[in-house]
């Protein structure tokens, strides 16, 4: 059996695992499993606009996925959570699919959900990745 490996994103990685003990990446074989990721800053900022919040999300996890050794490319499986669904929602998300992984559709879960992990939050978006 492989032996699990934690990882953390240089900067608000280290503030979650600093303040909230846990980390943001595990690698178990050739399987990367990530952590929900936020649209949030290093600083812990979240932009004014939904969308922009969307792509910082998925910035933050090609971000995440590269300290476990993986990319985007390898990502199977998507699971994201909203604070409610505006029709910006799943247009933001199936633009940034096909940006970020244009040769390949991942499995995905797209949930509803009363609250996340921060009160400015407004999406959470986490992958499991196959790394060859």
């Amino acid at each position: 059996m492989n032996k699990p490996e934690f990882f953390v994103t240089p900067g608000y990685g280290v503030r979650q695992l600093d303040g909230m003990h846990y980390s943001q990446a595990l690698k178990i074989g050739n399987r990367v499993e990530t952590s929900g990721q936020g649209g949030w800053s290093d600083d812990w900022e979240f932009p004014e606009s939904l969308t922009e919040e969307i792509a910082q999300a998925f910035r933050n996890v090609g971000r995440t996925l590269a300290t476990a050794g993986a990319g985007w490319e390898h990502v199977v499986h998507v699971n994201s959570y909203h604070l409610g669904f505006p029709p910006e929602v799943n247009e933001t998300m199936v633009k940034l699919f096909r940006h970020y992984m244009p040769n390949h559709a991942p499995i995905w879960t797209s949930l509803g959900v009363a609250a996340l992990g921060d009160p400015k939050m407004r999406v959470e978006i986490r992958v499991t990745a196959i790394v060859p």
